[in-house]
């Protein structure tokens, strides 16, 4: 890298993977796009959301759509991995 010059969100992306933290940014990144993610209704239904090592907690205060999420949670990872752009999430778990 030397000699060559970086923009503040490469230089900040390099800090990042370099020093480990890079995963964990994108964790919390996932948690804080949920909602935008799943929209206000599943927002409004969901108590908690986190990330253990890859995997997607989420807790929802509904029956219904519990089963509804569980049903479609391979479509759920593939599209909070494209909102945080990268693959951070690999499978997930759906509480009531």
């Amino acid at each position: 890298m030397r000699g060559s010059t970086l923009n503040m969100a490469q230089a900040l992306g390099l800090y990042l993977r370099e020093s480990g933290l890079e995963k964990t940014v994108l964790e919390t990144r996932v948690v804080e796009l949920w909602p935008q993610v799943m929209g206000p209704t599943v927002a409004r239904l969901t108590r908690k959301v986190e990330v253990d090592n890859g995997m997607l907690i989420v807790y929802i205060t509904s029956a219904a759509l519990k089963a509804q999420l569980f049903e479609c949670r391979f479509e759920l990872v593939s599209k909070i991995n494209q909102a945080v752009g990268g693959e951070v999430i690999n499978d997930c778990r759906i509480l009531g």
